[in-house]
């Protein structure tokens, strides 16, 4: 068959769209599932993405269409304001092209024309806009110098509504959802899977929301949790969803209740009760049970913290980049998150400044790698981005200190017993004690404190007293070692935890000691090393 490489100069949909109605399984109550038309006119420019009265979709100036022949990619269409268009690359003759809509959200994996045959997208956050998923080959075949094409494309999801009653301002999430679609360009194939707990995020605020959901099964009402606001202070559920196919265009509304605040008053699950300042502001934290581990090897892998404070896993096949190996020794902000440009998993392995192999280093922007992840690029965060399953189970729960407050909590604390912290053993394992701001200084005899340079052995703590210890908030801080590319190194002798802190394109802050001396936050290390991750809570 004869490939060349053209311009697509237009992609023009019939100039007489009716709604296509299909039969759906549905409430008795719904409107008959119909299909969301598309109309590539612009009008004003003014982009709706989705009119929920009638199912109209309309596009603006940007918006892109992936085009695929003989089962790859073979390049992108995008909105000039008036039609699609753009370059595609070796087209198969005698076969339609296949256009695919994926919501203008951007897909994880880099699109290379000519090779890639699968790409997938999150359709998670819905605050600003309906990610419509949308696929149809082309009415004609390709043949040899063909520039133009119609196509009639379809809903592959549904438009939902949801009654939001809320007591928070902020975003309304609901778990248990497909929010990932995967496309096969070599058999056009879009399949619905579910990432994470399956968050869809709702735009903030009481009453009807819309969202775009992927086909599944019918879903029983919501457990607690099963909705919550996304700065994590209030909780609720949500009511039975019936199963969603495509061109589903459900509108009675199903009920979420987000109004129960989480914790009121309480230590949050999975937090020890020890408050510590961490700034001049006299804003406090709680620190999380244990360090921060991913647990690859279930079925359905997930975040936990360790059972006890100085549990940590060691050279376990860490070093390795099998996806199905557990790990608490991370790559800098290798939380999961896409944030549109790139996006780092646990063990994920990527190339780094120097040429060297590691496990991602933090978020990008696709050209540079200078961001905290704080801000605009939170999502980074372990704790903010994913659903600790014993701390909460939730997302926006937990954060990473940033170097300034863990230099706070070591070395500018005022504590009416002057203590912050020491160097101890506790049932046998070397690593650094934190004292809460309000902790008595009869509970436990100490040596050495606030003292970087003491040896471990200066405080030797059974488990027996580790217990009265935690219980009026102690925090310990395992010396886990560190891992350089795939080997783990110095277990049981240093500790090295992550800051949410960058300094600059290669590297990130972290707080470092062994036994002779502390760094509690000036140390740098390269983004891609494997390196502690101890979550904080904020204190309501």
């Amino acid at each position: 068959m004869k490939k060349i490489s053209i311009i697509v100069m237009a992609l023009a949909f019939l100039a007489a769209l009716t709604q296509c109605k299909k039969e759906q399984v549905a409430p008795a109550n719904d409107s008959e599932a119909v299909t969301i038309t598309l109309d590539i006119k612009c009008g004003n420019g003014t982009r709706m993405d989705v009119n929920t009265a009638t199912g109209e979709v309309t596009y603006e100036s940007g918006d892109k269409i992936y085009v695929a022949s003989g089962g790859k990619y073979v390049g992108t269409l995008t909105h000039n304001g008036t039609r699609f268009s753009g370059t595609i690359s070796d087209p198969t003759v005698g076969e339609p092209l296949h256009f695919y809509f994926l919501g203008n959200v951007t897909p994880a994996e880099t699109l290379t024309a000519g090779t890639t045959t699968t790409c997938s997208v999150v359709i998670s956050d819905q605050t600003q806009h309906l990610p419509v998923i949308e696929y149809a080959p082309s009415n004609e075949t390709y043949t040899a110098g063909a520039t133009t094409f119609t196509a009639h494309l379809l809903n592959k999801c549904a438009l939902v509504k949801f009654n939001v009653t809320t007591s928070s301002s902020s975003a309304t999430c609901i778990t248990g959802f497909n929010n990932k679609v995967t496309v096969d360009f070599s058999g056009n194939t879009l399949t619905p899977s579910m990432e994470g707990t399956g968050v869809i995020k709702l735009a903030a605020g009481n009453g009807e929301k819309w969202a775009i959901l992927l086909p599944q099964n019918a879903l029983e009402v919501g457990e607690a949790s099963s909705a919550y606001s996304a700065d994590g202070v209030y909780t609720g559920t949500r009511a039975a969803v019936p199963a969603i196919l495509d061109n589903g265009y459900l509108t009675a509304g199903i009920d979420v209740t987000v109004i129960t605040e989480v914790n009121p008053g309480e230590v949050p699950t999975g937090a020890i009760c020890g408050k510590f300042t961490i700034n001049s502001n006299g804003d406090q934290v709680y620190f999380s049970q244990g360090n921060l581990q991913y647990i690859g090897s279930s079925s359905t892998p997930y975040w936990k913290f360790a059972e006890n404070q100085w549990d940590y896993l060691g050279d376990n096949g860490q070093g390795s980049t099998g996806q199905n190996v557990d790990r608490d020794l991370f790559g800098w902000g290798t939380s999961g998150w896409n944030n549109g440009n790139m996006y780092y998993q646990p063990y994920n392995t990527e190339s780094n400044y120097d040429g060297n192999t590691g496990y991602g280093y933090g978020p990008t922007d696709g050209t540079n790698y200078i961001y905290s992840l704080t801000g605009a690029f939170a999502n980074a965060d372990w704790g903010v981005y994913n659903a600790i399953s014993n701390g909460g189970n939730m997302p926006n729960q937990w954060r990473t200190l940033t170097y300034s407050e863990w230099d706070y909590v070591f070395t500018s604390r005022t504590t009416p017993s002057g203590i912050r912290y020491v160097k101890g053993v506790v049932n046998g394992v070397n690593g650094v004690v934190l004292l809460p701001d309000d902790w008595s200084v009869s509970t436990y005899s100490l040596n050495y404190t606030n003292a970087g340079a003491a040896p471990y052995t200066g405080n030797e703590i059974t488990a027996g007293s580790w217990a009265t210890m935690e219980a009026v908030g102690a925090v310990f801080l395992p010396a886990t070692g560190g891992r350089s590319e795939t080997s783990v190194y110095n277990a049981g002798g240093d500790g090295m935890y992550w800051s949410a802190s960058y300094q600059n394109s290669g590297c990130a802050y972290c707080v470092c000691f062994t036994n002779g001396w502390i760094l509690s936050w000036g140390n740098l290390e390269n983004r891609y090393v494997g390196r502690s991750v101890r979550l904080v809570h904020s204190v309501q």
